[in-house]
């Protein structure tokens, strides 16, 4: 009920790792960072500013189209649930990171452009079912 939604705009920096977890769901996860980019209004230069660093988690049929269509330095829009999670690295030093459970994820066209391949229809022109879907293929233009 009291979930915290966002958008974050930025560039994938791991590989997409498909993971299981101790019940035997599978979900991705990749890391991505987003970065304030201010413009110097004396030298009228853009200065990069401070970077969210925060890791990304897709589930189910979101999983299969990144899996198809993003990779490491892709500039992307995730939305999605935030959170923070908190752990103890094996030296014994408590962390916490943040994490986006995306309900979606895009190419950031203002960055790149991209082929898209379309889903084929059925015969009573409604989408195919998600047994059937087909992705799309990676086809990112920097």
């Amino acid at each position: 009920m009291y979930e915290t939604h966002g958008t974050v705009v930025g560039t994938v920096i791991t590989s997409p790792v498909t993971r299981s977890n101790a019940a035997g769901d599978e979900f991705l996860n990749f890391r991505m960072a987003s970065t304030v980019r201010r413009r110097d209004h004396v030298t009228g230069e853009w200065r990069d500013g401070s970077t969210l660093y925060l890791t990304v988690t897709c589930r189910r049929r979101l999983m299969a189209g990144v899996v198809q269509s993003i990779a490491k330095g892709d500039p992307v829009i995730v939305t999605g649930e935030l959170r923070t999670t908190e752990y103890t690295t094996r030296d014994g030093i408590a962390r916490s990171d943040m994490e986006l459970s995306a309900t979606a994820i895009g190419p950031d066209l203002a960055r790149c452009t991209v082929v898209l391949e379309r889903a084929p229809r059925t015969a009573d022109g409604g989408a195919a079912t998600p047994a059937t879907e087909q992705v799309a293929t990676r086809s990112l233009v920097a």
